[in-house]
């Protein structure tokens, strides 16, 4: 069982996601220092108020954004793999804890549904303009790449960290995404009847 440093945050990070961080506090800028230095990974777990998630996301940093005199750091990380915490320990200045590995079930997604995300995928980038590249059809754990991509909540973004099939993931991710469509649209349909007080214009 293999001993990490932890970094809990507000933020969940999916396998691939890669997100920025401002590191301001002097025990996490000691566990980032450590982690550049060794190239090491080191842990991101959820926590609120209902405290400590138990899945969580090894993360390395790939990019120093910034650094500032007062040692406050910019930086990007990703995520790699998913871990299980089995018990916090003592000793360091940040969160440290055991963990062991997640695996996926043998248990691949739909073809369906794979079409579906992919085609989701490209209206909702349509909708908001967006220029955001798609993953391949056979990226492997294609609802992380996929729902990194997107602003999810933490809450959801936490429940398909948990959940380790592959076809459970993707098909609650076409759900996900056609929500996302169909309020992006409904936003774009209020937003032009809005400029037009809400009157439709004759033909002329």
């Amino acid at each position: 069982m293999e001993e990490i440093g932890l970094f809990p945050l507000g933020l969940v990070l999916l396998p691939t996601e890669q997100v920025p961080l401002h590191i301001f506090e002097p025990r996490y800028r000691e566990l980032i220092g450590e982690t550049l230095e060794t190239g090491l990974p080191f842990g991101i777990v959820y926590a609120d108020d209902d405290g400590l998630r138990r899945i969580g996301t090894l993360a390395t940093v790939t990019e120093v954004v910034e650094r500032f005199d007062d040692g406050r750091l910019n930086v990007v990380v990703e995520g790699s793999t998913r871990f299980r915490l089995v018990e916090l320990t003592e000793g360091r200045s940040f969160a440290t804890g055991k963990i062991e590995a997640v695996d996926d079930q043998d248990d691949p997604a739909d073809p369906d549904d794979v079409t579906r995300a992919l085609g989701l995928f490209a209206r909702l980038a349509e909708l908001t303009s967006s220029d955001i590249e798609p993953p391949a059809a056979d990226t492997p754990e294609l609802s992380f790449a996929l729902a990194g991509r997107f602003e999810f909540s933490a809450d959801i973004k936490q429940e398909l960290l948990d959940e380790s099939s592959e076809r459970v993931r993707l098909h609650r991710l076409c759900e996900l995404l056609s929500i996302a469509a169909e309020t992006v649209e409904r936003q774009k349909e209020i937003s032009t009847r809005a400029q037009t007080n809400g009157k439709v214009e004759p033909p002329s």
